[in-house]
């Protein structure tokens, strides 16, 4: 399968798992290596760089941003074969609450 044709059936079933969720796709050519994609979901989001497969190489700088959005919020890898995986555990980081901002200016 191409990657364009898996991001698309991605993209399908992060919104069944994720109803009322915002899906943009990044251009690379703006950021070089930043994640194909950000998810917006309530309070939260998400960056998924994709992959058509396990075995697809990383490009420059791919696992760099990946490893430094997932410091910020949370941020994967995602193919065929670990999709499952990345989609539980992006449900799981999206539905842990954190405590709401509260301002301490007056």
């Amino acid at each position: 399968m191409r990657e364009s044709a898996y991001q698309a059936d991605l993209v399908k079933r992060i919104k069944d798992l994720l109803p009322d969720c915002v899906i943009l796709k990044n251009d690379s050519s703006y950021m070089q290596g930043v994640p194909d994609l950000l998810v917006l979901w309530e309070d939260r989001w998400a960056m998924l760089e994709v992959k058509a497969s396990e075995k697809a190489p990383l490009q420059p700088n791919q696992l760099y941003w990946v490893r430094a959005f997932n410091e910020m919020s949370f941020s994967a890898v995602i193919f065929p074969e670990n999709e499952e995986l990345v989609l539980d555990a992006l449900q799981q980081s999206f539905r842990a609450r954190r405590p709401p901002f509260v301002s301490k200016r007056k």
